[in-house]
């Protein structure tokens, strides 16, 4: 007969990475139990911005359904000159986006992902959430894996086949693997602070906001001081706003407050319908932006594995982070239901596969964050190319991203 124990997985984190993990992993038939050391949910953020990438996979998952009521399908990115309001590109998204990429490219409060995620979670009966649980050991051998949980002040050990450190930047798991499999647990700050707010789009500060922004886009505002990027949530009826300077570090855990004044110094000499925008749409909560390093591994062959910001925390310059974890997900499932005699064997596999993916990604982050902040010659260049490149040239530059599809060896 066989062990239940290896049909079962163990998930340490509730977010986004950990509940589509559940989804991908119950879908194949297995059991899944998930520890989320907070009491109850939360949504941490704001907004973010969901590419066909990872819509397509929530759509497989029986999770966009139920997402799309809240969320907004923006009609394109716009990109507009911090200074002058000018618009410099813009990037076709909405239904033509949708036809060429196969899935719609959403933007969503991430209260309202997670709410979808809990639902489709709710609906299957091999999935068992516990909240309030920290995981704070880890032994492995030949049975697979056994964590240590700690809930209400009580242990409890749970085994499975597999492990999977879903529990973001400040990873437990990541920090409890033994450190000759896996780098230092320590986080980096980036050096970057974003600022995010959310106004009601019927607000003065929404309507700020439509006077010089696109009401259903995807509007950046480009300077070399910094970058601010807004768009439509919650059906439309607010605006998510985020606002990427320099900084010094402020906190480690998620958000904080930080002077106004680091932001409005880095946006001297932007237009005044700007000015008056971020003025009038506080308060602001500062976010300083951690990253993981980026060569430590992955999966340990003892059969731990780390996805989304425990493995590869990134800034948001991309607007993939969120993405990538519902692909590390997908993907991770699909590789492990793919040797099923012993899912170890497909961890490093499935490392291997998405390692050079993430690195692509990250370049482009950088890549961004780079000519969103060009001053001089670099930005006139920028300008430039942006002006003479057609609107579906910029779509079709994006199919590496937006169009992906797992690996004919790892299909769903």
């Amino acid at each position: 007969m066989e062990d239940p124990r290896s049909r079962q997985i163990v998930i340490a984190g509730a977010g986004v990475a950990g509940l589509t993990s559940a989804l991908a992993f119950a879908r194949r038939g297995y059991l899944v139990r998930v520890f989320e050391q907070a009491p109850r949910l939360e949504a941490v953020g704001a907004g973010l911005q969901l590419s066909p990438n990872a819509t397509s996979i929530l759509r497989d998952l029986g999770v966009l359904d139920r997402l799309l009521p809240a969320a907004v399908r923006p009609e394109a990115v716009v990109l507009k000159d911090a200074r002058t309001l000018r618009a410099l590109a813009h990037v076709p998204l909405g239904q033509s986006g949708e036809d060429h990429w196969g899935a719609p490219y959403l933007v969503a409060h991430r209260a309202d992902l997670q709410s979808a995620l809990m639902a489709r979670v709710a609906e299957m009966p091999d999935i068992h959430l516990t909240l309030g649980a920290r995981v704070q050991g880890i032994a492995t051998g030949s049975h697979g894996v056994t964590a240590t949980v700690e809930i209400g002040g009580k242990t409890a050990e749970e085994q499975g086949s597999l492990l999977i450190g879903a529990d973001g930047v400040w990873s437990a798991v990541r920090g409890l693997v033994d450190a000759k499999r896996m780098a230092s647990p320590g986080t980096r700050f980036s050096g970057e602070l974003a600022w995010r707010t959310t106004v009601a789009a019927d607000s003065s500060a929404g309507q700020a906001f439509a006077a010089i922004g696109a009401a259903d886009c995807v509007t950046t505002f480009l300077h070399p001081g910094f970058h601010m990027v807004a768009y439509p949530v919650s059906k439309g009826d607010a605006f998510n706003l985020v606002a990427f300077t320099k900084g010094e570090r402020i906190a480690e855990g998620w958000s904080g407050h930080a002077d106004l004044g680091i932001l409005a110094a880095a946006m001297r000499g932007t237009a005044p319908g700007l000015v008056k925008l971020v003025e009038m749409a506080g308060p602001w909560l500062t976010w300083p932006l951690h990253t993981v390093e980026r060569k430590q591994p992955w999966t340990t062959p003892a059969g731990i594995a780390l996805i989304g910001d425990a493995a590869h925390a990134m800034t948001p310059f991309a607007a993939q982070g969120a993405a990538m974890a519902i692909e590390d997900a997908a993907t991770l499932a699909t590789l492990v239901a793919d040797f099923p005699a012993d899912p170890r064997q497909g961890l490093s596999i499935w490392e291997n596969l998405r390692r050079p993916r993430v690195e692509k990604v990250l370049r482009r982050g950088a890549l961004n964050r780079l000519a969103w902040h060009a001053r001089g010659p670099v930005a006139l260049a920028r300008n430039l190319v942006l002006a003479t490149r057609p609107a579906e040239k910029l779509a079709t530059d994006l199919d590496w991203l937006y169009g992906w599809e797992e690996p004919k060896v790892v299909r769903r």
